[in-house]
């Protein structure tokens, strides 16, 4: 399987500085798993949205969006559940 190319919005860097070290640690590890498999057991296609899944990690959510044809995953969203839809 092609390895995915990671690109991270603004936003979702914004976010990520705002965190712990430790969940920072944790959203890293988990987003560059995404390189390997951007469709994990437990990632859900968000409604409304062509192209655009989350991932559970612990508390928090990463909205990311793939381009298959690209092999490129883009980081659109980090943040806990109660924030991270609007």
């Amino acid at each position: 399987m092609a390895k995915y190319k990671i690109e991270v919005s603004s936003t979702a860097e914004r976010q990520l500085k705002k965190l712990g070290q430790e969940d920072q640690r944790r959203l890293v590890k988990a987003m560059l798993f995404l390189g390997n498999d951007p469709y994990p057991k437990g990632s859900r296609k968000l409604s409304g949205y062509d192209d655009v899944f989350r991932i559970r990690v612990g508390e928090f959510r990463i909205l990311y969006s793939v381009s298959g044809k690209r092999l490129i995953i883009i980081i659109l969203k980090i943040g806990q559940r109660k924030d991270v839809y609007r």
